[in-house]
């Protein structure tokens, strides 16, 4: 098990790359598999989970060749399908939550899609109903090994259909929509996520060739076509990375610049930052934040009640962002309530918090009160483990604001989202090692 040591309380200064979108990443390399054709996709990040994912595409039988740093061509026209009933697959299958949008490409273009049920963040119940209940309505036969937790879907040719998503599922979305373009006539999704990275999916299916409209809208209308030619795709850089900057910064009190942030994709993510009272300016294509050395000041409500910030599908606030945001207020004047609304599980770190001497009030498992110190009271260091992801990269700007010297176990769960987070830091002039 990895170990990050941090020394905090010191001021960073400089300018940090966000990387490639994780979560775009999981939705378009499965996308490789709807062509036997040449796919070329660039700013793909080095992380845990991607990489976990590639290999996995790579013991399907797709023909992978890196042409650089976060560059890559992929070609699927030799699929192993037997490896989808191997052990082999079963195991690695399940160490990762991307592999479930496997399933919609391999069924639209072979007939058949199977996966074990996915790992993946600890963050409370994920539902996979959505995907399955879409494939069933485009006409796939669902079966399910409740032994071996075994997924499998099956159909010579799915069918155009009407539906209505009882939830906008950002995978279940991408998942459908990978099956829906090699579908017989037309597939209307209502209730369809829309967020950047699902937008970007479809753009590049449609420059394969497919017939998508309504694009960015929750209602997707998608003609079947027969069949998908290759293309050249770049990723968006990933906004939860960007987000995590702009509350490192104000933790940490530090001037930072966020480059090529793409700022058209960000939504509401710069507002809900600036409701905490933080500065985010643009500059270009760029977000610059001062060093508050004056602190800064949630805003209340129009009426004087108390600010509360909660997720919701896009254009709502991302939940992946609410730990950061939760962090963040801890040393804000005034207080905040912070809503969870997607997952009961992702806020039990805050004991951790509590520990270093936040004002948190767990006020039942999604939701926390906190009252901001003001940066009157620094945070303590401790020890501490990284229970998932974004707890994991919260708990780091915890640490990396803290008094003292700080230790977080499970750095795994970090690494799955953030690429070379360590080295990357070190350059804006933080102080953490990597044991």
């Amino acid at each position: 098990m990895g170990t990050f040591k941090i020394e905090g309380g010191h001021q960073l200064k400089g300018s940090i790359q966000p990387q490639g979108a994780k979560n775009e990443a999981l939705q378009i390399l499965c996308a490789v598999l709807l062509t036997p054709e040449r796919v070329t996709i660039s700013n793909i990040p080095d992380i845990v989970d991607v990489n976990k994912l590639i290999m996995l595409l790579g013991n399907l039988g797709v023909k992978i060749q890196k042409n650089g740093p976060g560059s890559y061509t992929f070609q699927s026209d030799d699929i192993n399908l037997k490896y989808l009933e191997s052990e082999q697959f079963k195991e690695e299958g399940r160490g990762l939550r991307g592999s479930i949008m496997i399933v919609g490409p391999l069924l639209a273009r072979f007939g058949k899609g199977y996966i074990p049920k996915p790992g993946g963040d600890k963050i409370g119940r994920r539902r996979l109903d959505t995907h399955f209940e879409g494939f069933i309505k485009l006409g796939a036969k669902f079966r399910y090994n409740r032994e071996d937790y075994f997924y499998g879907v099956e159909a010579k040719k799915l069918q155009g259909t009407y539906m209505l998503l009882d939830e906008a599922s950002v995978t279940g979305t991408a998942n459908i929509v990978m099956a829906a373009v090699l579908a017989e006539g037309t597939t209307t999704i209502y209730n369809a996520a829309c967020e950047p990275y699902l937008q970007q999916l479809c753009k590049m299916l449609n420059r394969m060739g497919a017939n998508i409209k309504g694009v960015g809208s929750n209602l997707l209308v998608i003609e079947g076509v027969e069949q998908l030619g290759g293309t050249e795709h770049r990723m968006l850089p990933d906004m939860i990375e960007i987000g995590s900057w702009i509350g490192l910064a104000a933790m940490t009190r530090s001037e930072l610049t966020i480059k090529n942030v793409s700022w058209d994709d960000l939504g509401q993510i710069p507002d809900v930052f600036r409701k905490l009272g933080i500065t985010v300016e643009r500059k270009g294509d760029d977000i610059y934040v001062p060093a508050h050395k004056d602190g800064y000041e949630i805003q209340n409500y129009i009426d004087g009640s108390i600010l509360t910030i909660s997720d919701a599908p896009w254009p709502g606030f991302t939940p992946d962002l609410l730990s950061i945001i939760l962090v963040v207020a801890t040393q804000a004047r005034g207080s905040v309530l912070v809503h969870q609304k997607m997952f009961e599980s992702r806020l039990f770190f805050v004991d951790k918090l509590i520990d270093m001497g936040a004002k948190i009030i767990l006020c039942d498992p999604h939701r926390a009160s906190v009252i901001g110190h003001d940066f009157k009271s620094q945070l303590k260091s401790t020890t501490m483990v990284s229970p998932d992801i974004r707890a994991g990269i919260s708990l780091l700007i915890a640490a990396l604001s803290a008094k003292g010297t700080s230790t977080i176990h499970n750095i795994e769960q970090i690494d799955r989202g953030y690429e070379n987070i360590d080295e990357r830091l070190r350059a804006i002039g933080a102080k953490i090692v990597r044991l």
